[in-house]
């Protein structure tokens, strides 16, 4: 795999991922060809979900990816819009729900189609009349500029070869002192050149992964303000089942990324 090549890799996220919605799930951040999978539920709780959360969602909904729980950063109050980067079949995007209320909004965008079909799927079936899905990628988002309070995203922003576009339209679509609270994969020290052009590894959400200071600076350039990037050593344990026997886990690490917007003086 070439890393400079953005198209092929969008490629083949997108049928990786396409190949996750129609089977129902994976088991880990891909397509589960990189681990034997697991229940999606019992995944989602080891990544720090309730069982009220895994259990209240529509059947589907949840596939069992992610590195972490964007919802226990994100402080979602009644009434806010919010954005999820990378929804998928719908399930942070439907806790959010849960957390705005009927005054509140969640858009969910992503670049698969069989994601967003799911999606709006489970979101019919479900009776979520405050979500919406939409097509389209995280780095030019189909979102009106200063029109969301909180973007949440889970494990997809390491999958963009563009990230400095990423938060530079996250910038654009967030109100003035609107939010970021991502759960993500970040490179805990340099990856070996093997493993940055292994597509297997880049589209199961390790190889993609910058390094804490590079998406701090990325977010510094976007024009973002009180950035926090935590990350989570204890994360290496599960990392470690994305690719057994690779040893992935001593370059990368669960993180949450937060920051804010500015409010206008």
């Amino acid at each position: 795999m070439n890393p400079d090549n953005h198209d092929d890799i969008r490629a083949a996220v997108r049928e990786s991922y396409g190949q996750v919605a129609l089977q129902g799930g994976g088991g880990c951040c891909s397509t589960g060809s990189c681990c034997t999978p697991a229940p999606a539920a019992a995944v989602s709780q080891g990544l720090g979900y309730t069982a009220d959360d895994v259990n209240i969602v529509p059947d589907g909904a949840n596939l069992g990816l992610g590195c972490g729980n964007p919802q226990a950063i994100a402080a979602l109050q009644p009434g806010e819009t919010v954005l999820d980067l990378g929804s998928g079949a719908g399930f942070d995007a439907f806790l959010a729900a849960r957390a705005v209320g009927d005054q509140g909004k969640v858009i969910g965008v992503d670049m698969t189609p069989e994601m967003v079909d799911k999606a709006r799927a489970n979101a019919q079936k479900g009776g979520y009349a405050n979500v919406e899905f939409c097509h389209g990628q995280i780095e030019s988002l189909p979102v009106d500029d200063d029109s969301i309070d909180v973007i949440i995203s889970n494990c997809v922003i390491n999958l963009s070869p563009e990230k400095a576009r990423v938060f530079t339209e996250a910038f654009r679509v967030l109100k003035p002192g609107g939010r970021l609270a991502i759960s993500d994969i970040v490179a805990s020290t340099g990856l070996p050149e093997e493993a940055r052009n292994d597509l297997a590894l880049y589209t199961g959400c390790m190889a993609g992964a910058s390094p804490i200071d590079a998406l701090e600076a990325m977010l510094r350039a976007a024009g973002f303000t009180a950035i926090a990037i935590q990350p989570k050593d204890e994360s290496r344990d599960f990392i470690r089942t994305w690719a057994p026997d690779r040893g992935i886990e001593d370059y990368v690490v669960s993180a949450t990324i937060e920051a804010q917007k500015p409010v206008r003086g």
